[in-house]
């Protein structure tokens, strides 16, 4: 039974970042991953594509001779895909059992209102995949009240529009203490807590002051009585970040290590099965916004230490086969000579 990430979120939040990341990431836990571009407007993928919407269909061809902008055109693209569901399957069905990266598309009507994409999905969980959804949002949005709210209806329609196994995650959370203070820790946002406590900060923020605070009343009021969105964090490049997150996924789509991970057991494979590398978000806020500049002079410190390491076993491995030369050169033959007789046969 194969399994496979849906990747979702807003231009810029870091899509196909985090399939290259996560590709790279499993790769080196021994798990066998493949990466498909569902996106029929990104000509540039930063990972090796194992199937490529672009082949079936190219975003500038539909724009052009149909006569429509971007956003119609992915949408169109979508529909031609989802018309076009034995392209992929046959595609899919060359990748085996790999786990599947699916890098979407960043118009959200895709995922709140229409249905092409929701309707793809689904035809994947009849192949018989385990899927996940991940909607990824910038953690900038935690900066502005307004931006946080608009992301947490964003998170929740698209949860009840897909109806799938679905984890909302923020991006970028390693560039979070480069912008201005939070008012408020890092846990009232990644378990969206008492959002009443964001209305005086929302009329702060609005030019109108108080003007809208009965439709911010209700919009909050909304979002808590359905009790569903709540965040994990993503620095991409940290291991522990993405091995924690790996681990949150695998247990949201029942995955099940396969064979592959236990043939080679290094230190983060081990980790991944013995699960281990947990972070709460207090160990987030932390690293990455209390403690920050600390923790990435440690991590600079052992980077130093171990490239040491490696270069004086480097040295000492190029060492001993130098002294293994120059020993065989300084051999000498044992008495009589070598103890091997040539004889030549006159033909």
């Amino acid at each position: 039974m194969p399994f496979a990430q849906l990747v979702l979120g807003s231009p810029g939040a870091g899509k196909s970042t985090y399939c290259n990341g996560m590709q790279q990431f499993m790769s080196a836990i021994g798990r066998k991953c493949s990466v498909v571009n569902l996106d029929p407007a990104n000509d540039h993928t930063s990972y090796p594509c194992a199937i490529d919407v672009r082949d079936l269909v190219k975003l500038e061809e539909i724009m052009e001779e149909d006569n429509l902008g971007p956003n119609g055109g992915v949408l169109y693209a979508l529909e031609e895909l989802e018309q076009n569901m034995d392209w992929l399957e046959q595609g899919l069905s060359e990748l085996g059992e790999d786990y599947v990266l699916f890098d979407c598309p960043g118009q959200v009507e895709l995922y709140t209102h229409h249905s092409s994409l929701r309707n793809i999905f689904f035809r994947l969980q009849k192949l018989g995949y385990r899927l996940v959804v991940l909607h990824l949002s910038d953690s900038y949005c935690l900066t502005l009240p307004s931006l946080y709210i608009s992301n947490l209806i964003l998170s929740l329609r698209a949860m009840l529009q897909m109806d799938l196994p679905h984890l909302n995650v923020l991006t970028k959370i390693d560039k979070l203490s480069s912008y201005s203070p939070l008012p408020f820790n890092l846990d009232f946002y990644t378990e969206v807590q008492d959002l009443s406590y964001l209305l005086p900060h929302l009329e702060k923020e609005s030019a109108v002051g108080s003007k809208f605070q009965g439709l911010n009343t209700a919009i909050v009021e909304l979002v808590e009585s359905f009790g569903l969105v709540g965040f994990e964090t993503l620095a991409v490049e940290d291991k522990r970040s993405m091995m924690h997150l790996l681990q949150v996924i695998d247990r949201a789509g029942g995955y099940a290590f396969g064979g592959a991970e236990g043939a080679n057991d290094t230190v983060w494979q081990v980790a991944m099965r013995e699960g281990v590398t947990t972070m709460d978000v207090k160990d987030v806020q932390e690293r990455w916004l209390d403690y920050k500049d600390e923790y990435d002079e440690k991590e600079r410190r052992e980077w130093t230490e171990q490239a040491k390491i490696r270069e004086e076993a480097e040295k000492a491995k190029q060492d001993q086969i130098m002294e293994d030369d120059d020993d065989l050169e300084n051999m000498a033959l044992p008495p009589g000579g070598s103890g091997i007789t040539v004889v030549r046969r006159n033909q």
